[in-house]
């Protein structure tokens, strides 16, 4: 238990100095699992508190996210492919923004998703199934959704530090980071866990009040 949190110190002071080379390094030792999960459900437990007070922001949250990526995507595509065939000429971000946009679409969109249990949820079969089995699927689902969301916050949150302590720019500027975009992964993932909590609360009220458990979802619903 103890060697879990081997390097805990190295990492919290590297978090409170502010320096990425120091966090990158930190962030090789063990304590960056266990102080990874309890920092992700902290974060998730915040999110979801702020859903209960804006029902606003719990709707909208991640389509306004997806929308104005895909906007902000084909505006560039469209003006840029305009200016390279019309007037002979493009900027050098055109190519390299565009896919990390489509990083946080797409991530976002995966939060979004969970929401509405579009993902593969095998319906019919366990609405074959007695309610208790049906409960323990649903467990089941938040529990896998959580261990992925923790190993990809971990390792995406290592690749960002990682990308901060290079100075690594973004090609075609001059000054704008990747890691600023990179941090969108353990962030939307973290999204991603609130909303998990979100359905496993309503799930638990369900089944006690004798609700139904599995409903056919239905992609782009609401």
């Amino acid at each position: 238990m103890t060697g879990w949190f081997q390097g805990t110190g190295e990492i919290l002071s590297a978090l409170s100095a502010g320096d990425s080379w120091m966090l990158s390094e930190a962030m090789g030792q063990p304590a960056i699992w266990p102080l990874g999960l309890i920092a992700m459900l902290v974060a998730a437990v915040l999110i979801l508190l702020l859903y209960r007070v804006s029902p606003w922001f719990e709707r909208n949250f991640e389509p306004t996210v997806m929308v104005i990526s895909y906007l902000a995507i084909g505006g560039i595509i469209f003006v840029e492919v305009f200016r390279r065939f019309v007037l002979s000429e493009q900027a050098p971000w055109s190519t390299t923004l565009p896919p990390f946009l489509f990083l946080i679409m797409t991530w976002f969109g995966c939060s979004y998703n969970v929401k509405l249990r579009t993902h593969l949820a095998f319906a019919e079969f366990r609405n074959a199934m007695p309610r208790g089995g049906q409960m323990a699927c649903l467990l089941l689902d938040a529990t896998l959704w959580i261990v992925f969301s923790w190993i990809v916050v971990v390792t995406s949150s290592r690749v960002a530090a990682n990308s901060a302590s290079n100075f690594q720019i973004m090609l075609g500027t001059d000054n704008v980071m990747q890691w600023w975009f990179l941090i969108s992964v353990p962030l939307a993932f973290t999204v991603l866990v609130a909303r998990v909590l979100e359905n496993l609360l309503i799930d638990f009220d369900r089944y006690r009040s004798g609700g139904t458990l599995i409903e056919q979802a239905v992609i782009g619903g609401d």
